[in-house]
């Protein structure tokens, strides 16, 4: 019996913001978690939707059309928050809708062309480089 060559896979959480699909890596997704609980921040900008407590952490949440240059804005259609560990900061990615957890080809990955992210699936699924977004959400 032959076995099947093995296809190196990333595990990812993909989730809809702006009509569009990205993806967290896993290993990076400290909870998801429903986006009622989000408390405005007075006199944030305006990429800054709120803060979320997630289990015992306060944490910002960003609106990731805003923070990528996306039509859209504030929180009418978006309904939970993946909350992701990078570099030890927390912070939170508000979204549409959670599709859950997908395998990506790495060899399918096709590097992205510009902006926060570490490449694009051939289904389209943008990975966001978190360290790119983080610091594009501090300034």
């Amino acid at each position: 019996a032959r076995e099947a060559p093995r296809v190196e896979s990333v595990p990812v959480l993909a989730f809809r913001v702006g009509g569009e699909r990205y993806a967290v890596d896993v290993a990076e997704v400290f909870q998801v978690i429903e986006a009622r609980g989000l408390s405005p921040l007075p006199g944030s900008p305006a990429w800054l939707l709120g803060a979320i407590v997630a289990r015992t952490r306060v944490v910002p949440v960003l609106d990731l059309r805003l923070v990528l240059g996306l039509e859209g804005g504030g929180m009418t259609d978006l309904s939970k928050v993946v909350v992701v560990e990078q570099g030890g900061e927390a912070f939170g990615l508000a979204a549409e809708e959670l599709e859950g957890r997908v395998e990506v080809p790495v060899e399918g990955l096709a590097p992205a062309a510009a902006g926060a992210f570490r490449g694009v699936a051939p289904d389209r699924l943008a990975l966001v480089d978190l360290e790119k977004v983080g610091a594009q959400g501090r300034g």
